[in-house]
């Protein structure tokens, strides 16, 4: 499914004079001092209502000459895109892979790697359901490779579980929330039993489980919050997804989300409007769609590392789970997969 956003008009001499002075370079003008830039978008369906509301808000705020479309193809998808070079941004919400900087590395393709914002992978089942928690454990029981065709009820789960059949809804193997789900749940990204129904579109998971009273799913935070009055999220190991678990790591399945930017692309003084504006507003823009903003120094930090365009990832093409952001602004960045991974 793709929705856009569509930015158009003139932006101020002054605008660019900024730019300039930040080290822009690049950037096709008219004498009208307009330009066809068109910047696109794409990748994660969990990120998607984020760059749509940062996307929607330049467009109000900003007199920008550009036309931005937002896509959401899901991670892996939209990193397929991006590393062919048909987009300058890619939604994620999971870090790069290997496979997927070599890729880049083969297409020539730099990317600069920005977290910005939190999520918390939220369980959820259908309101009827009579539990308000699931341990780690028992989820890796409903959802590890083992459980095909095995755990069908909800009493192989939890004995005080409802006495109804299992039915599962989760997201596609092309998603970022599929591959760190099974990797924080399984111990083994990419590692889950098949049986169940996949989509792209959290919608679709959002519809599958507040019409089965059996179901479980799992997706963003900000699909939960959307949806409270239809789906019932259940605490894990004790914890409640909210902004404050969220933030603070005490919720176990908590993660940054990220954008990646083509670094040549970075050079054009609209996309390098554009993803600067991202990160100036996103501590602003995230509650608006449920999602929850990281601590003011890193949004400084990452700005900081777009202003001086700084390429590779901190993660070495491995996804990883329980990382700080704290912990992540110390890492070096690579353009090179890490050894074993």
């Amino acid at each position: 499914m793709m929705r856009s956003t569509i930015l158009r008009g003139a932006f101020a001499v002054l605008a660019l004079v900024a730019l300039a002075a930040c080290g822009d370079g690049g950037g096709t003008q008219s004498p009208a001092g307009t330009t066809s830039e068109h910047i696109a978008v794409d990748g994660s369906s969990t990120v998607f209502p984020l760059a749509e509301a940062a996307a929607e808000a330049f467009t109000n705020t900003q007199t920008a000459a550009a036309r931005v479309t937002v896509g959401e193809s899901g991670t892996g998808g939209g990193f397929g895109k991006f590393c062919r070079g048909e987009t300058q941004i890619s939604n994620a919400s999971r870090p790069i892979s290997s496979e997927e900087m070599a890729a880049c590395a083969a297409a020539n393709i730099q990317y600069v790697e920005i977290p910005i914002a939190f999520d918390g992978i939220s369980v959820v089942v259908h309101p009827s359901n009579t539990l308000g928690n699931i341990t780690m454990a028992e989820l890796r029981h409903a959802w590890e490779p083992a459980a095909q065709g095995a755990v069908t009820q909800w009493r192989q789960i939890n004995a005080r579980g409802p006495a109804v059949g299992l039915q599962l809804f989760g997201p596609g193997t092309a998603s970022g929330t599929f591959d760190y789900f099974t990797e924080a749940v399984n111990g083994d990204g990419g590692a889950s039993r098949t049986d169940y129904t996949p989509s792209e579109d959290d919608n679709v998971i959002v519809q599958g489980v507040a019409s089965n009273p059996g179901a479980m799913g799992y997706f963003g935070y900000a699909y939960y919050e959307q949806n409270r009055e239809r789906v019932k999220a259940l605490s894990v190991n004790g914890v409640a997804p909210s902004p404050e678990t969220i933030a603070s790591g005490a919720y176990p399945l908590s993660r940054p989300m990220f954008i990646y930017v083509n670094a040549e692309a970075l050079r054009r003084p609209q996309v390098r409007r554009f993803v600067t504006y991202f990160l100036q507003n996103a501590a602003t823009l995230a509650p608006r769609v449920g999602y929850v903003p990281l601590p003011a120094e890193a949004y400084t930090h990452y700005a900081e590392r777009v202003a001086s365009n700084q390429i590779g990832t901190a993660f070495g093409g491995h996804n990883e789970v329980g990382l700080s952001i704290a912990e992540l602004m110390q890492r070096p960045l690579a353009s090179e997969a890490a050894p074993g991974h």
